[in-house]
């Protein structure tokens, strides 16, 4: 597996993965950074995670994959947030299996988050002195 920036040709898979409009898809593309994980061969895109940066925090906005994957993917904002000096967030329906993995790449949960779709959702966050060790 390999990890390397989006590209605008990458919108279709992505749209097929996250089962939304290919235009969206490539509106995320443009407008955050982007990382996609695929096959050594370039041939199949096995995930991807998208963030930007707010008030000093680095927020993960999306992401999607195996849970192998997404620890892999979730590197990339923890390496620009370490960088910066900032902390990482991401918001995750409450789901023990996304759970598992947001822990698993690092995260602790902060609380409550907003609710999505009407569902419940989990704030969890990386400090930057968490980042540093």
């Amino acid at each position: 597996m390999r990890i390397r920036d989006a590209l605008e040709s990458d919108a279709e898979a992505l749209a097929t993965v996250t089962d939304r409009p290919r235009e969206v898809v490539r509106n995320t593309i443009h407008d955050r950074s982007v990382r996609v994980a695929v096959e050594e061969d370039e041939e199949g895109v096995l995930g991807f995670v998208a963030f930007d940066v707010r008030d000093g925090t680095v927020h993960v906005t999306d992401f999607d994959g195996s849970g192998s994957t997404i620890e892999r993917l979730f590197e990339e904002p923890r390496r620009f947030a370490r960088r910066e000096g900032m902390g990482v967030e991401v918001v995750v329906p409450n789901d023990e299996e996304t759970s598992d993995v947001i822990e698993a790449s690092g995260f602790t949960a902060s609380g409550s988050g907003p609710r999505f779709e009407g569902r419940r959702t989990t704030r969890y966050r990386i400090e930057f002195e968490e980042l540093d060790g």
